[in-house]
């Protein structure tokens, strides 16, 4: 091995047949590796998790296909690093009929005119331009350059995958690794390369004896950082909360609480999955089971009061009852329906009849006349009665479930319905 070039760069693959794992896109007859093979290669996005091989399958392209690579970071780089790079491909193109293989490394941090002072250059052809993102393109990568590139999905890489990355690394040197120490090494890994070699990098250097193998116990003391990859802000964030909430909808107790502690693993706030828990109470459950709300509530409380590890119980406790109650969304549909009702309607005076008089002249003006004081009629409803402005027909935005609390919910309604229905048949009559 050489101790002056990182594990992960000596081992990095130089042809196409090297690469480990994306068979998806790289295997026999897939897109990529035809695009590859034949030459005929368009620009593209790469999007994927960290250390599944973005910048490898960029050099192998460069390789494959003879073209110059050139690769600048976006986070390191701005419109001088740009220019000097389309340059530089001009040259190459006239003086040395060269192709130019243009890599761009977290393009998603590249603002719209960065982004925007590639697209003529991929139209003219003078490079085939390479993004690489951990971020959706579809909200990070400007619409106009996103148009001219193939967007290409990668994935976390598998254990068997990984297993034979380690496997490879191990071999360029005299350690010996036991089998539950590269199972420890390749869950801390989490589906990134990068980080098993950065880990068995570490290991080959530790300074342990070479004829006594590497075990678990040696692997957890040099593993400095326990946390899994969990990217707070990027798509994975956003996957797994879609994850958990819609494991929670769809009723299934044990497959939300893995998705709540996955995210407490990796490093989530706490307090905003539950102030997730509370949205899904108030959203999913609703009137089926209002004591849903407050037992989501009381988790926020909890953990706001005691922190690890009891909060997080009851964060547990809190995602294991909403799994199991009764779902309806009625309440939230409703709040969204009569949202955009209000907003796209008419103004309408209050009625008369339900304006309060607090003087003797709203008095005089016929405030609160005829109003009919729900406490005095019978069974404390006033049968008939219209409390929506003159001129507006009643509009039934909440229509409950029958499940849970909003089965009575409902046959209440119906039952009130049918005192209405009654009062106006019965005032018709007296007409």
């Amino acid at each position: 091995m050489n101790n002056n070039v990182p594990l992960a760069e000596e081992l990095r693959p130089k042809i196409l047949d090297e690469i480990v794992g994306q068979l998806e896109i790289l295997g026999e007859g897939q897109s990529l590796k035809v695009a590859i093979e034949s030459s005929k290669l368009p620009s593209m996005i790469l999007w994927g998790p960290p250390g599944v091989g973005k910048t490898t399958i960029a050099r192998v392209i460069a390789n494959t296909t003879d073209s110059e690579f050139i690769s600048i970071s976006a986070v390191l780089s701005g419109v001088k690093e740009i220019r000097e790079a389309i340059e530089k491909s001009q040259f190459l193109k006239e003086q040395h009929q060269k192709k130019t293989i243009l890599f761009i490394d977290e393009v998603h941090r590249f603002n719209k005119s960065q982004q925007d002072a590639f697209l003529p250059h991929i139209e003219s052809g003078l490079i085939t331009f390479i993004g690489a993102t951990t971020e959706n393109p579809s909200f990070e990568v400007n619409s106009a350059l996103l148009s001219r590139c193939q967007v290409y999905i990668l994935k976390s890489l598998s254990d068997d995958e990984l297993l034979k990355i380690l496997n490879k690394a191990f071999s360029k040197s005299e350690t010996l690794v036991n089998d539950n120490a590269k199972e420890l090494m390749i869950s801390y890994a989490n589906g990134d390369a990068r980080r098993l070699l950065n880990l068995a990098e570490m290991i080959i250097y530790s300074g342990q004896p070479q004829k006594i193998a590497i075990d678990k116990i040696i692997v957890e003391k040099i593993i400095s950082d326990k946390t899994r990859r969990f990217d707070k802000g990027g798509d994975q964030f956003y996957d797994q909360i879609s994850a958990f909430h819609k494991s929670v909808r769809g009723s299934d107790p044990n497959a939300s609480i893995y998705w709540l502690m996955k995210m407490l693993d990796g490093g989530a706030d706490p307090l905003y999955l539950a102030r997730r828990i509370i949205r899904i109470a108030i959203e999913d459950i609703g009137l089926a089971d209002p004591r849903a709300q407050s037992i989501a509530l009381e988790s926020y409380q909890i953990y706001e009061r005691l922190g690890f590890p009891e909060g997080e119980l009851a964060l547990c406790n809190a995602t294991i009852y909403l799994a199991m109650a009764p779902k309806s969304n009625a309440s939230y549909m409703a709040y969204n329906q009569v949202k955009s009702f209000v907003a796209n309607q008419a103004h309408y005076d209050v009625p008369m009849h339900l304006r309060n008089a607090p003087t003797k002249l709203m008095s005089n003006l016929d405030y609160g006349k005829n109003y009919r004081y729900a406490h005095n009629e019978p069974e404390g409803f006033a049968a008939g009665e219209n409390y929506f402005p003159t001129g507006l027909d009643a509009v039934e935005f909440y229509k409950p479930t029958d499940r849970g609390l909003e089965k009575k919910i409902l046959e209440k309604i119906n039952y009130l319905k049918k005192l209405d229905q009654d009062h106006k048949a019965k005032s018709r009559k007296n007409d």
